[in-house]
């Protein structure tokens, strides 16, 4: 045998092999390289965001952190010290939001907790989901959602509390304890909230806070992030895939009537059961939850769907008188008197004459598809307002007002085109830059009805007025105007169906709020 030749063949093998094997040596020191730094990414990821978001503040060691807990849940802010909040993430348009708010205050009084009232989120900035369909966010992705809204809306000057647009002066503090955002986060967490001022009362609140409060330890605790933590806060992690809110209807625990069907559990291989549970028993004394400073929900939206409510089902009668009159005190809660004025001005100064008012949604959501109907509707009504003038013999125009999302520009082959150019009808329309709509917007603004209809410390009542900061930005009201017209029109009224805005245009005009 020839070893010459195989010694020969294998040193050969051997040289050739050699890169392949530094090569796999390279690479297996490469991805442990990557996988520790992977595991350094993960520990620090939350510091790195929030380096980037505004009132960022430097990480905290383990110990800084626990301090900051205490410190924030303790005794921070001493005018603080003796309350208990609530924290809810409202999302969607905004009559989804004033329902989540109505909600709110009913689940805060029951468990004497103070209600922190958060500002109004752009139109479908923060999405939940389909209850119905049991695919929605968690409560801790929807209040991260909904904080880093709000922070968006203060670092772009354009923050308007609820409040500033209801007017909760019935409810509040009679009835039920509110607290400001601003106010809440300027003192719990010692943020700077002056980008959120607009005139001195909020520029005043703002110096409880400092560049020192930090944001990201804030976000992380309000939101649930490092889950509940005791004393400090209970992260409500049930939603509307599992539970129901219910108060004193004696069904504590009990299966809700609304299950997801056979077909959608094979269909998307979920296992959820929806039970009914008292929202006191729960949450209220006795539980882990009471000793908390902050209770903190996700969405509190609900609706009624197949014979149940999709997440908050307290209504009358009640055992407790207390929740019983609250409840119907919010079934209407108006626009603060700047917008109501300002719909009336309109009414009278603009249009004059009695008109019919038709509000058109015809862009968002469903009703893009619903062109036809909509219109039909529209249609329908002026056929009964022109047989009731003939029967009268008035001459003259109908007067329409037009509260639509289509714009004018995009009317062409439509049934608003048609009534536009007939002699037979005279429209009216309200556009966001309208002087009437601004000055209201300034009126409102400096009224601050936000920080007045809630808790303010004890200090900064004698300083009202004496603090000043730059001015934030108008906030876009012309939605609320628009209905405030609608609610005075004497002609009638026809909306959109299935629409929210119709049917609180229809609130309000039950609620006889135009009294012209």
């Amino acid at each position: 045998m020839d070893w010459s030749v195989s010694r020969s063949r294998w040193r050969k093998r051997t040289q050739r092999s050699k890169p392949l094997f530094l090569l796999s040596l390279s690479l297996a020191f490469l991805l442990l390289f990557l996988f520790l730094l992977l595991l350094l990414s993960l520990s620090t990821s939350s510091s790195l965001f929030g380096s980037l978001l505004p009132f960022a503040s430097p990480p905290l060691s383990t110990t800084q952190s626990l301090t900051f807990q205490s410190a924030q849940c303790g005794g921070r802010a001493p005018d603080l010290a003796s309350q208990r909040f609530l924290w809810y993430a409202p999302h969607s348009g905004f009559s989804n939001q004033v329902g989540e708010l109505k909600n709110a205050i009913v689940v805060a009084a029951i468990l004497n907790r103070t209600l922190i009232v958060p500002p109004v989120l752009d139109h479908h900035a923060v999405a939940l989901g389909s209850c119905p369909k049991f695919r929605v966010s968690s409560p801790t992705e929807i209040r991260v959602a909904v904080w880093d809204h709000v922070m968006e809306l203060v670092r772009d000057r354009r923050y308007a509390s609820m409040a500033d647009i209801v007017d909760l002066s019935s409810i509040a503090p009679t009835m039920v304890k509110t607290i400001d955002f601003r106010v809440f986060a300027s003192m719990w967490c010692g943020i700077d909230i002056k980008e959120a001022c607009f005139a001195g009362l909020c520029c005043a609140v703002s110096g409880l806070g400092s560049s020192s409060g930090n944001f990201e330890q804030c976000r992380s605790l309000i939101s649930g992030l490092q889950g509940s933590i005791d004393h400090c806060i209970y992260a409500v992690e049930e939603d509307c895939r599992t539970a129901v809110w219910t108060y004193q209807q004696n069904n504590d625990g009990v299966l809700d009537s609304f299950q997801p069907d056979k077909e959608l559990q094979r269909k998307k291989k979920i296992s959820y059961i929806r039970k009914r549970k008292d929202v006191y028993n729960a949450l209220g004394p006795g539980s882990k939850a009471e000793t908390a400073t902050i209770l903190a929900f996700g969405t509190l939206f609900s609706s009624p769907y197949r014979g149940s409510q999709l997440y908050i089902d307290i209504h009358e009668p009640l055992k407790d008188f207390r929740i019983q009159s609250l409840l119907k005190e919010i079934e209407f809660l108006p626009f603060v008197p700047e917008i109501v004025d300002a719909g009336k001005e309109f009414a009278v100064s603009r249009i004059k004459e009695p008109f019919l008012c038709a509000q058109l949604r015809l862009l968002d959501g469903q009703f893009k598809n619903h062109w036809k109907t909509t219109f039909s509707a529209l249609q329908q009504k002026l056929k009964s307002i022109e047989l009731e003038i003939k029967a009268n013999q008035v001459t003259g125009p109908i007067n329409i007002f037009i509260m639509t999302d289509l714009p004018r520009a995009n009317w062409t082959r439509t049934y608003l085109e048609e009534i536009a150019k007939s002699n037979m009808y005279k429209l009216y329309t309200l556009q966001e830059n309208d002087e009437l709509v601004l000055q209201a917007a300034r009126s409102l603004m400096a009224a601050e009805h936000g920080l007045r209809s809630g808790f303010l410390p004890r200090i900064y009542h004698a300083n009202d007025g004496q603090h000043s900061c730059h001015a934030g930005s108008l906030p876009d009201i012309l939605l609320y105007v628009e209905e405030s017209v609608c609610s005075c029109a004497s002609l009638g009224f026809v909306g959109t169906a299935g629409s929210t805005i119709a049917e609180s245009i229809g609130v309000m005009r039950r609620n006889n709020v135009c009294k012209l």
